[in-house]
């Protein structure tokens, strides 16, 4: 197992890597309509895109947190 101190790391990876799955494949689709190398393509783009994804998710997430904290209040009850 993985410590959990590498939660919020695994968590970054993981969704970088669902959405770009599913923003490049309907991206790729809606660019080439289905063709016989488009799994292909679309492997392509989506390793590519999850490489500026995750990333991007990391430097994001604290941002994120900062922001929802701002737009959303504790009620005690």
């Amino acid at each position: 197992m993985i410590p959990a101190r590498y939660g919020p790391v695994l968590f970054s990876l993981i969704l970088s890597g669902v959405m770009s799955l599913l923003v490049s494949g309907i991206s790729t689709f809606r660019a080439l309509q289905p063709q016989q190398d488009w799994v292909s393509l679309w492997a392509g783009a989506w390793l590519t895109g999850w490489l500026f994804a995750f990333p991007a998710v990391m430097l994001a997430a604290p941002l994120a947190r900062k922001v929802v904290a701002l737009l959303t209040t504790t009620t005690k009850g």
